[in-house]
């Protein structure tokens, strides 16, 4: 192959990728329905949140482990769009409905939100958007996680703990997005896939992707 041919080969490819990460109006109102239907969640759970709040009044540091309930806008609108900027989108959207219909925490959320969506959307990015598998969707949620962990104790603080109680609130906050907002999306993401709702998006092959990564080599 010649260089010229080798050029255009390289444009193509180019501009093939650059097509498939390009959003598309079908991925602009799902994400949006999707975010604003979390946002609805987010206030429903802030009313609720006082009462579960309570339940870890013997040891306040470990409440975290029920936050992923915070996250989960973001993992599950990556794994459904599966298009760069979709888990801050989805969160940030999310953040804003609550917000507007009264979060306690007022605009401190949006700040939450983008710090939150941006922990999901760098662990995407480091696999380049093109692995969607369970593991990836935990770490994804855990990195949330860990945004949001960092934002509540140094950019918008709201908790002021000693360091190792710190490190457990952390802790825990990752824990708890990997599996509220990690695992659970992405088996919905799966149950979605099956029943064909998710139409032309590339995520309605999920339900017959491989569960973990490890069992594309067994």
């Amino acid at each position: 192959m010649n260089t010229s041919a080798r050029t255009s080969a390289s444009s193509a490819t180019v501009s093939q990728r650059a097509g498939t990460f390009r959003w598309s109006v079908t991925d602009i109102v799902v994400a949006s329905t999707l975010a604003v239907a979390s946002g609805v969640i987010f206030w429903a759970w802030n009313l609720s949140y006082h009462v579960v709040g309570n339940l870890f009044a013997f040891y306040p540091p470990i409440e975290t482990l029920v936050h992923g309930m915070w996250l989960f806008p973001a993992v599950l609108g990556a794994l459904i769009i599966r298009k760069p900027g979709a888990a801050i989108y989805c969160e940030m959207v999310a953040a804003s409905v609550s917000a507007l219909l009264g979060s306690q925490w007022g605009l401190t959320v949006l700040s939450s939100g983008f710090m939150q969506g941006l922990g999901a959307e760098l662990i995407f990015l480091l696999v380049l958007y093109r692995r969607f598998t369970c593991e990836v969707a935990m770490l994804a949620g855990a990195g949330a996680g860990l945004a949001g962990g960092i934002t509540y104790h140094w950019i918008v603080p709201m908790y002021a703990y000693a360091p190792l109680e710190t490190l457990i609130h952390i802790g825990c906050f990752a824990v708890s997005g990997a599996v509220i907002a990690g695992l659970l999306p992405w088996v919905g993401t799966r149950a979605l896939a099956a029943t064909g709702v998710l139409g032309p998006l590339p995520s309605r092959r999920a339900h017959r992707e491989p569960a973990l990564a490890f069992a594309r080599r067994a």
